[in-house]
């Protein structure tokens, strides 16, 4: 168990990652984007219904929607699902036909960006009956190898007030950028309002790289939230 503002300090470049945990009486979300190519700076987050999604800052300066443009979070009934990719409908729709989260991302892999090959992150939040759990989720090459794929997924039940996990799309800095490996990472959920949550996430993030951040705290015996939204581009 380390301290998230650790983790957000260990590297200059995560790539994106997702954060969830639980404070309180409160299912915690972060999810953040960072980019070093102008395509990859040129977004921000904007909110769509429940969710949100992706967008241009400057659409003059929008080379390749590819990969770039989506919606990251989205809420189906008492689940709140939040990706780094266009994987966020795959889930949406085929949880909606009654498949799992585990089942729907069998259908998807890693990004087609080589030579990177970025995992495809995942998570998603269940309320029920005034308990909570959730699960993570990974995508990847085998070890930079497009030619396997690897999916690995794990589940938190009744996860313990004031804890969470973290997990991101790069290892560390390379060329091409190493994938996330191992466990999602055990991090302590600090005890402070949503505001001051979103404030502490976003000045841990490396200010050259750091691009947009999404926020939510959902109450677990209601189910109502609080989102924030931070973006670098104004």
């Amino acid at each position: 168990m380390v301290t998230l503002d650790k983790e957000l300090n260990s590297l200059a470049y995560h790539g994106r990652g997702i954060v969830i945990g639980k404070s309180g009486k409160k299912a915690v979300i972060a999810y953040f984007i960072m980019g070093r190519s102008e395509n990859s700076r040129n977004r921000v987050f904007i909110e769509d219904g429940q969710g949100i999604r992706t967008q241009a800052f400057d659409e003059s300066k929008m080379t390749d929607p590819h990969l770039i443009i989506y919606a990251p979070v989205r809420v189906l009934g008492n689940k709140t699902i939040v990706t780094n990719g266009d994987q966020t409908d795959t889930i949406y729709e085929l949880m909606d036909k009654q498949m799992t989260f585990e089942e729907s991302l069998r259908t998807r892999t890693f990004e087609d960006d080589a030579p990177n090959f970025t995992p495809r992150i995942s998570g998603i939040v269940h309320l029920e009956n005034g308990s909570m759990n959730y699960a993570m989720s990974i995508l990847k090459s085998a070890n930079g190898d497009p030619a396997s794929t690897r999916r690995y997924t794990f589940a938190y039940s009744d996860p313990i007030s004031g804890q969470g996990s973290f997990i991101h799309t790069y290892a560390a800095a390379g060329d091409p950028l190493p994938s996330f490996t191992g466990e999602p990472k055990d991090v302590v959920i600090p005890d402070m309002s949503l505001d001051d949550f979103t404030n502490f996430v976003w000045t841990n993030l490396n200010a050259d790289n750091k691009v947009s951040l999404f926020t939510r705290y959902i109450d677990i015996e209601t189910g109502k939230f609080e989102s924030r939204i931070v973006n670098k581009n104004k």
